[in-house]
């Protein structure tokens, strides 16, 4: 992506601004709060000062938006993981937020012209970025998508002026997987494996947001050194250490059978209960709206005969 100039990104965020009626309800210019009402939030590049009740919010990591969406914010723009894609369906918000480019690629002149009054991202992802971003609007950046996932829907709360109901969403969260571990005592091993190109593996390790949640629900993981990272990636002749009583693997469509890898599917030794789940929760959306729809992934398999 070639990055436009400052100017032309404040260009395109006062003309879209300046196109809309003062007197309409969904006016952003309506809708702005006032400095004087800010609130100070900080963050992976310092202390920011950000609207108080926040309205206009665009977010560039998955986890930011199913985070927003989750405290009943719904952002007008996000950043997402595939064009193709799009904003994922799981999150129920349709065509209400519009996609600003990709993850890794966020389109400067698309966010200016939504008029945001708030920006989230990611400084490990979008550090470059961060001077443009905070041209058009107050910026709050995480630090990395790779710390623990609650941390950073602690910030997302506070960056949205809900950080009590952020801390509501984690609790039920706990008391979700306590359920569930409790009504499965000894569920057994589990991995998460993605398939990548060539037969290459990614195993998830148990600090990766499917990982954590696989662990919080009772299943253990089986030992290896993950070297501090979220995951690794194993070659086809090493399949057979991803060996667990349940695999899942992150598909786009969970009805297709083609979806299990062949060096899994010719292993059933090493893997006697393979499971197809989908990719846009289990590795897309990081969040307290995706983790419940793990969990209740995982409740069904278990209570599986």
């Amino acid at each position: 992506m070639r990055v436009p100039t400052l100017a032309l990104v404040l260009a395109a965020g006062l003309t879209a601004a300046g196109c809309s009626s003062p007197a309409s309800p969904a006016s952003p210019a309506a809708e702005q709060t006032p400095a004087a009402a800010g609130r100070s939030v900080q963050h992976a590049r310092g202390t920011t000062t950000v609207p108080a009740e926040p309205r206009r919010v665009v977010v560039l990591e998955p986890l930011e938006l199913d985070t927003a969406v989750a405290l009943g914010v719904t952002p007008v723009g996000a950043a997402v993981a595939s064009n193709v894609t799009g904003v994922p369906a799981y999150l129920g918000v349709g065509d209400a937020v519009e996609p600003v480019g990709t993850v890794p690629e966020p389109d400067l002149e698309a966010i200016a012209a939504l008029a945001p009054d708030l920006i989230l991202g990611t400084e490990s992802r979008h550090s470059q970025l961060y001077d443009a971003l905070e041209g058009i609007a107050p910026t709050v950046f995480m630090a990395t998508q790779s710390d623990p996932w609650q941390q950073n829907v602690e910030l997302v709360g506070e960056a949205l002026g809900r950080a009590d109901r952020a801390a509501e969403l984690l609790a039920d969260h706990r008391r979700h997987c306590e359920q569930v571990a409790d009504e499965h005592p000894g569920a057994g091993t589990a991995n998460l494996v993605r398939p990548r190109d060539g037969g290459t593996l990614s195993l998830y390790g148990p600090t990766s947001f499917a990982g954590s949640v696989l662990e919080c629900a009772g299943l253990t993981l089986p030992a290896r050194d993950w070297g501090g990272d979220i995951q690794v990636d194993i070659s086809p002749e090493r399949v057979p250490e991803a060996a667990a009583d349940h695999l899942f693997v992150p598909v786009q469509d969970v009805e297709d059978p083609a979806g299990v890898p062949t060096l899994v599917a010719g292993n059933p030794a090493a893997f006697p209960a393979v499971h197809l789940v989908d990719t846009s929760y289990w590795i897309s959306g990081v969040g307290p709206l995706g983790a419940r729809r793990v969990l209740d992934d995982v409740d069904r398999v278990l209570d599986a005969p």
